[in-house]
């Protein structure tokens, strides 16, 4: 059965020196390694779950940048085109005065220039007139011409 001898007893202290002295030099520094690198790695996975964390809001922010570009330039293109559309019709309008007012100075001088025609006109005819009425009274009178400018002078006369 069982003998406790000697041996048997020096077997059981090495064991326990042996079991010690690994737990000592070997299970604890191996124990130690393991703990660091799991806390490293928690570590990492925190601080890569961080970064991700602030891709997301930097990405939402950008997004929310990018849709206020977007919105300011299309603010700017609509005044823009209002500006433009202001500027043309304030064109358009100049031009219409514009034009108006030749269009009306054409009429004052076609005006004028068709009074100083039909006064030419007139004095040419009545001239005619005269001279015909010359001739015939010349005529008829018998050969005794009567000045034009008695004649004008006459009508001269009748006008008033």
């Amino acid at each position: 059965m069982l003998r406790f001898d000697m041996n048997f007893l020096y077997t059981m202290i090495n064991l326990i020196v042996l079991a010690f002295l690994l737990k000592k030099f070997l299970i604890k520094p191996v124990t130690d390694i393991m703990e660091k690198r799991r806390q490293l790695i928690e570590d990492g996975l925190k601080n890569a779950q961080n970064a991700q964390e602030d891709a997301m809001k930097m990405k939402e922010e950008y997004a929310q940048a990018l849709g206020g570009a977007k919105e300011e330039s299309v603010r700017i293109v609509e005044k823009a085109r209002k500006d433009a559309k202001s500027e043309y019709e304030r064109i358009v309008k100049e031009a219409d005065a514009r034009a108006g007012s030749i269009i009306e100075s054409a009429k004052a001088d076609i005006r004028v220039e068709r009074e100083q025609t039909m006064s030419a006109l007139q004095s040419e005819i009545a001239g005619l007139a005269m001279t015909a009425a010359a001739k015939i009274v010349a005529e008829q009178t018998g050969n005794n011409p009567v000045s034009y400018t008695h004649l004008r002078a006459h009508e001269t006369v009748l006008d008033l």
